[in-house]
């Protein structure tokens, strides 16, 4: 292990519900990451900012077309990178890769300027998606800290979306003052990231998946992260892929658990990116208060990311991401029945129960990758299925509005959901999420106690 994180052969682990130092810094220096690399300010107004660059519309949605595209095919090779090179290494590698996307626009506005800006918005996200949630879990276990792994997750994404409610009213002024102020911005929030990576641990112990070898001489002296990740590495980025594949399929739970998943993440992502704006318009609320709409739904699902024990333990983790699937699935058919205001509100709904749901269904994936498994590989590989399936959608979604069948789109998404998360629980009955020999247990979400837990 690491200098950073060994400690004395004397000390004893950490009793249950304190956290040491250097889990402490982990947590600390995961939310600087996580607020930082994902606090886009231009996300409000790159339509508009690329329309004053004088591209088209098709050109606007053909190149959100492409970087859908690119961000599933970058995911497998970025997963088996962060499983070879270490996942904070992975990390440095995609904030800097951010940092450079966010200044491409400034440089030179036009559709080829704005296609590398996604491109490498692409693949930034993707060489950091599933290596930031890999380094928090390997961190925090490795510190005997696992189970603040859960509140971690939900804070961090709480705090990030929180800070886009703060700061995404203020792009307008600012672009008013410099035009491209909001890529600016962007490009020192992702050089903010940068140096909250280059604070972390190094330690391989974080890296990853690495293999029993590997385990069991992460405590040798003089050995180094980059010499076990090149052990880990010899047999090549096939062989990693190879090996998260074999772990999928000698694990029924985790397959399975990936797929209750895509029911959260496909409608959160159709319902607050795709759908959001027409909803609110077919309901006569004018894009005046699309924005403020928009941040009290971040204000609700940041509520529900960051107190996902609020959940209790009257049943499962599992069971409470498919109750909370259907929630989301019942509040757009309700969507086609109320007025403006019934609508608002349903849409806060909707964004609190998919930030319930985020930590929860994350961590029960987590839990469920057997041990010595490439973790990051495996995470990227869920990745794609999820934006595997949102593809797909989009493309319906898009055949729907064209036709003015909103209201049917809505049904049709939550009878889609409803039939799934059936399916799914008929599956689960058989057995098949019995968890295999090895994995760890997946703890009940924690009912709130009298002392706060950090």
């Amino acid at each position: 292990m690491s200098p950073l994180l060994r400690r004395p052969a004397a000390t004893a682990r950490p009793a249950a519900g304190s956290l040491t130092a250097t889990a402490r810094r982990i947590i600390r220096l995961n939310h600087g990451f996580q607020l930082l690399f994902n606090l886009l300010w231009w996300m409000p107004v790159f339509y508009a900012y690329q329309k004053d660059a004088g591209l088209s519309d098709g050109q606007i949605f053909g190149i959100q077309s492409i970087y859908y595209v690119a961000f599933c095919l970058f995911e497998v090779p970025t997963g088996l990178i962060a499983d070879r090179i270490g996942t904070r290494n992975c990390l440095w590698a995609g904030a800097v890769v951010m940092t450079a996307a966010n200044l491409t626009p400034v440089l030179s506005a036009s559709y080829t300027g704005f296609l590398v800006h996604f491109l490498a918005i692409a693949a930034g996200r993707s060489l950091t998606s599933g290596a930031a949630s890999a380094y928090l879990y390997d961190g925090l276990r490795a510190e005997g800290c696992e189970e603040h792994y859960l509140k971690a997750e939900g804070t961090a994404r709480a705090l990030g979306l929180a800070a886009k409610v703060a700061c995404w009213p203020l792009v307008g002024p600012l672009m008013t003052l410099a035009h491209p102020a909001p890529y600016l911005l962007s490009a020192v929030s992702a050089a903010g990231s940068l140096a909250c990576v280059l604070a972390l641990p190094r330690t391989a112990v974080l890296a990853g998946a690495a293999g029993a070898a590997g385990a069991r001489s992460a405590d040798a002296p003089g050995v180094t992260e980059k010499s076990r990740a090149v052990k880990r590495g010899r047999g090549g980025s096939l062989g990693e892929a190879k090996a998260a594949f074999r772990s999928l399929a000698s694990s029924p739970r985790l397959a399975l658990l990936m797929v209750q998943g895509v029911a959260v993440f496909t409608l959160s992502r159709i319902c607050q990116v795709n759908l959001f704006q027409p909803i609110l318009l077919d309901h006569g609320i004018g894009e005046a208060s699309h924005g403020g709409v928009l941040a009290a739904m971040t204000v609700a699902e940041a509520v529900g990311s960051a107190r996902p024990q609020w959940l209790g333990r009257r049943l499962s983790p599992v069971a409470w991401v498919s109750v909370l699937s259907l929630v989301l699935a019942g509040t757009l058919a309700c969507m086609t029945l109320g007025g403006p205001w019934t609508v608002v509100a349903l849409l806060c709904l909707f964004a609190a129960g998919a930030g319930f749901a985020y930590p929860v269904q994350r961590k029960l994936v987590n839990d469920a990758v057997p041990p010595h498994a490439p973790r990051a590989t495996l995470l990227s590989v869920e990745s794609i299925v999820d934006r595997g399936v949102c593809a797909l959608v989009a493309v319906a979604v898009g055949a729907y509005l064209s036709a003015g069948r909103l209201d049917a789109l809505l049904w049709h998404s939550a009878l889609a959901t409803v039939v799934l998360i059936g399916v799914f629980q008929l599956v689960a009955r058989t057995g098949a999420l019995r968890r295999g020999p090895g994995e760890a247990a997946t703890p009940q979400a924690p009912e709130p106690r009298p002392k706060a837990v950090v």
